[in-house]
């Protein structure tokens, strides 16, 4: 085996398992709701796979003696042949299990494919490096070439195929480039006509056997992930949104779930079919006086920010959503498309903290966030303390942070005890270093005045509207016997006194949930 074969070979073994551990990664990121711990326990069991199959592999380099016999690359290019048939079967695999049980099972097959990929580098490296006083160097640059190789994978599957292919698509592509580079090395093996003609056809059987079985193992693959045991045939989502960001799945019935996780509907409906607690935004107007600014950090369905947006105090809706895929989605729903096209509306594709950061100028009469669940990974970023100091920088006198604790008691202390002043509204925080009150004269006037797309929201010559108002502003009264809906920062803070604050070091929330559980 030439050296530069070796270089080469290295490098497309490090590109294509790398890749493979980011598609299998979405896959079990999909299908854990973007936990914290999904991408640790993955990861553990992929590293696992590598160092036993590297490991078993010596055993092969020493006993061997064959090393300038070319013939014997028909070894190395077997165990890739076998890695990326197994390895592109895998995501199948996982939507297969589901169906019927835990996704833990399925593991122990991420490292029994993980172990093939990680024979590799040790058989080029025994083929391709001659016993002479550079056997170090070599090696170095055979390593060098892997570790590039797999940066390419970070890099080009990651950043590239997944924001313009699906994830069968890009499975049957990185899987064809492993069978390819198996073809490279038996290219190399200068084996006999008859040899030659057996493997190739092998070869050749292998990728269009993968070409052809592709579609019905990716045949409702997200459908299979997102419902688990209650999936069923005739479970369709309406739609599937993937890009470098994330998977974004539309059910029928125009429930949204991001990254295999809850994330709303599209309504903006307060009247008669309030199904995703969109009270919680039209309840902006009874926080703020006037909240003419207002930063908006997560687009989601475009439920919201219809409804911000539309309120008649609102002058300019700025919102920060870092994954462009909802924007797509929004221009095909009527509820909430001519949020599009809205003057007072600028929607900036970018991470909310970030953009934060980048721009200390800006100031808002309201900061809005309607947070996914606090679990997933990355949440303490926007509900941490340091986070919530960011924020103030941003308010206005008299400025407000409302934003979505998903029941969390913890973001509930630290928002109590990041600001002077604050409660609870559902699952929602309100907080200022200005007093705040529920003002349910101006939330009515605020509500009469309400229209989305030219239309009232309420419709108060009719009496089932009126009721219906009241119902609302009832959301105001402290003494209400049910206090799940509203709670002072003095009784959150009396409540969550043993629990400790959410920062950037602790991350807290992101570990309230077992590795294994599932939304």
């Amino acid at each position: 085996m030439s050296f530069a074969l070796a270089l080469a070979t290295a490098a497309l073994s490090g590109y294509v398992a790398l890749s493979w551990e980011i598609l299998w990664f979405r896959v079990y990121g999909f299908v854990t709701g973007g936990s914290a711990p999904s991408f640790g326990v993955v990861l553990a069991f992929y590293l696992l796979g590598l160092a036993v199959g590297s490991l078993a592999v010596s055993v092969y380099c020493t006993e061997r003696t064959g090393r300038t016999d070319s013939a014997q690359l028909r070894v190395p290019a077997l165990l890739i042949l076998f890695a990326n048939a197994l390895g592109f079967l895998l995501v199948p695999f996982i939507a297969w299990t589901v169906q019927r049980g835990p996704f833990v099972w399925t593991l122990p097959a991420v490292a029994i494919v993980a172990g093939l990929l990680g024979t590799v580098l040790p058989l080029v490296s025994h083929f391709g490096i001659r016993p002479t006083d550079r056997v170090g160097q070599r090696l170095s640059y055979i390593y060098l070439a892997n570790i590039v190789g797999s940066a390419s994978g970070s890099l080009l599957t990651g950043f590239v195929l997944l924001d313009r292919l699906s994830l069968a698509h890009a499975s049957l592509m990185i899987a064809l480039v492993g069978v390819g580079s198996a073809g490279l090395l038996l290219l190399a093996a200068r084996l006999n006509v008859r040899s030659a003609v057996r493997w190739s056809l092998a070869i050749a059987g292998v990728g269009v056997t993968l070409v052809g079985a592709a579609p019905a193992l990716f045949d409702q693959l997200y459908e299979k992930l997102l419902f688990k045991t209650r999936y069923a045939p005739n479970a369709h989502l309406a739609q599937v949104a993937e890009n470098r960001s994330g998977v974004i799945t539309v059910a029928e019935n125009g429930t949204v779930f991001g990254g295999g996780v809850y994330d709303g509907g599209f309504n903006t409906d307060l009247v008669t079919h309030d199904r995703n607690l969109i009270i919680r935004a039209y309840a902006l107007a009874a926080l703020h006086s006037a909240p003419r600014e207002v930063l908006m950090i997560g687009l989601g369905t475009g439920s919201w920010a219809q409804v911000v947006a539309n309120n008649p105090r609102v002058e300019r809706l700025t919102v920060v959503e870092i994954n462009p895929g909802y924007v797509n989605l929004i221009r095909d729903h009527a509820e909430v498309s001519s949020l599009l096209a809205n003057p007072k509306v600028d929607i900036v594709i970018d991470d909310g903290r970030r953009w934060l950061m980048a721009h200390p100028e800006r100031h808002f009469d309201a900061v809005v966030f309607n947070m996914t669940y606090h679990w997933r990974a990355h949440a303490t970023e926007l509900l941490s303390v340091e986070f919530l100091q960011l924020v103030r920088t941003h308010l206005k006198a008299g400025g407000l942070f409302y934003y979505n604790t998903t029941g969390s008691p913890q973001v509930q202390k630290t928002a109590c005890a990041t600001f002077p002043n604050g409660f609870r509204i559902v699952n929602f925080m309100a907080v200022s270093d200005a007093p705040l009150q529920i003002d349910r004269e101006r939330w009515q006037a605020a509500l009469t005045e309400y229209a989305i797309d030219g239309m009232p929201v309420f419709d108060l010559t009719r009496a089932a509207d009126a009721e219906r108002m009241q119902q609302v502003l009832q959301l105001e009264d402290p003494d209400r016997s049910d206090d799940s809906w509203f709670e002072s920062c003095a009784d959150i803070l009396a409540r969550t006194q043993a629990l400790p604050l959410v920062t950037d070091d602790n991350m807290v929330v992101e570990y309230t949930r077992e590795w294994w559980q599932v939304p």
